[in-house]
């Protein structure tokens, strides 16, 4: 009678991989903040009231000029400026994903990082230059945020045991949804009292020290790691083998605690049996992209009030983080082989979608003085009924026959 015993199960806080997910989800925290801050930092670094057009003219206003100053960029410019982070993000994400493959995934995510921070702490200086340069620097920024995004995720692979690959996943990319709203919560107090570049100063520095820590702090395997114990090390190895700013932060502060609970809700329901991983990716992609589509259109037409509107707008917002638990961790399921490369593929996709989304909303915007947002709400959720329906009718939960593999490989 075999009387081994099984390793004892490490508590989930206070374990290494926890904290590995504690250092990824701070990661997108300052991605996203570095990414967000310019929308309003925008308001203080440009003179609505002088005539737009000029070059990159600074103008002085007597108490504050160094302290804050003030261009006279176009709107068409200050679109350019704000947008311009997507492409950089677009044209990343599969060479990105390639190269998670390839090379190492410590020295990916922590230079990506570093590169993003040193690019945010020289915005206030480009402006200076010029518009142009900041643009350039906003396309390399998102280049390399693109890099950390995509190649971060690959460390589950390793890193997460079966019944966990959610929990740590969702956990880490939360910071994508907490990021939006520290900035607006902070970034109207750094500019009133420090001045607007300050704000690119303080993430810039952030996320600089953050990548430092990742270098020191991350290590590809579990096997390789110095600190962790010998329990959790047999754990992972073992099952692999087997009102303004506040107000506007509120949709991402609920969407960041739905993202978790998504995240744990999907893994109790796998350790538990309740039910197949199938059914535990269909349910909540059908959450995921059906309760933003019901939330939105009580928001058209049940929100009589302002507290109305803002329960509907933080539910809309936030039960879009269901997702979480299946559409967004399915490739895992399917592909683990090839996680990397196809995540950043329909990253593409994703950033593709929200390009035309934006452009589509302001053709409508600038058309359509009658009822524009009725338009762009029942666009929104058509697009999320269609895009559902064609999941629920061919999602897959097992690995596929051309991602399976006798022992892991790279690219």
């Amino acid at each position: 009678m075999d009387n081994q015993v099984p390793p004892r199960k490490v508590p989930n806080f206070c374990s290494i991989r926890y904290g590995i997910a504690l250092l990824l989800l701070l990661c997108n925290v300052i991605v996203m903040s570095q990414r967000v801050c310019m929308s309003l930092t925008m308001i203080a670094m440009v003179n609505s009231t002088e005539p737009h057009g000029l070059s990159n003219t600074s103008t002085k206003e007597p108490q504050d000029n160094i302290k804050n100053p003030v261009y006279n960029w176009s709107t068409e410019i200050q679109g350019i400026m704000l947008s311009s982070i997507f492409y950089g993000l677009l044209i990343s994400q599969i060479p990105a994903g390639y190269l998670s493959g390839i090379y190492s995934l410590k020295k990916m995510v922590g230079s990506a990082l570093f590169l993003s921070s040193l690019f945010t702490l020289l915005i206030p200086l480009a402006a200076e230059f010029g518009e142009a340069l900041v643009i350039i620097c906003r396309v390399i920024q998102g280049l390399f945020q693109g890099m950390a995004l995509t190649t971060q995720q690959v460390v589950w692979i390793k890193w997460a045991p079966p019944l966990e690959q959610v929990r740590l996943t969702s956990l880490s990319l939360s910071g994508l949804l907490l990021g939006p709203c520290v900035v607006l919560l902070i970034t109207g107090f750094i500019c009133d009292s420090l001045g607007w570049p300050m704000v690119f100063y303080i993430f810039g520095a952030c996320g600089c020290a953050l990548s430092l820590l990742w270098f020191v702090l991350f290590y590809e395997d579990p096997k390789d790691h110095p600190c962790i114990s010998k329990s959790e090390k047999e754990c992972i190895t073992s099952t692999l083998a087997q009102q303004n700013g506040l107000l506007s932060s509120l949709p991402h502060l609920f969407a960041w605690i739905f993202a978790i609970l998504a995240g744990h809700m999907a893994d109790v329901f796998l350790s538990r049996n309740i039910l197949s991983l199938l059914t535990i990716r269909k349910l909540f992609t059908l959450l995921g992209l059906l309760l933003p589509a019901l939330f939105s259109l009580c928001l058209l037409y049940l929100s009589s009030s302002f507290h109305g509107t803002m329960i509907f707008l933080i539910l809309a917002n936030a039960t879009g983080s269901f997702c979480m638990g299946g559409i967004l961790i399915n490739v895992l399921d399917i592909a683990p082989r090839y996680y990397g490369f196809l995540k950043g593929f329909t990253n593409v996709i994703g950033l593709t979608g929200g390009l035309v989304a934006s452009t589509v909303t302001g053709v409508i915007l600038s058309q359509d003085q009658d009822s524009p947002w009725l338009k762009i709400f029942f666009m929104m959720v058509a697009n999320n009924v269609i895009s559902l329906i064609f999941y629920l009718i061919f999602a897959k939960a097992e690995i596929q026959d051309w991602a399976k593999e006798t022992q892991n490989t790279y690219l």
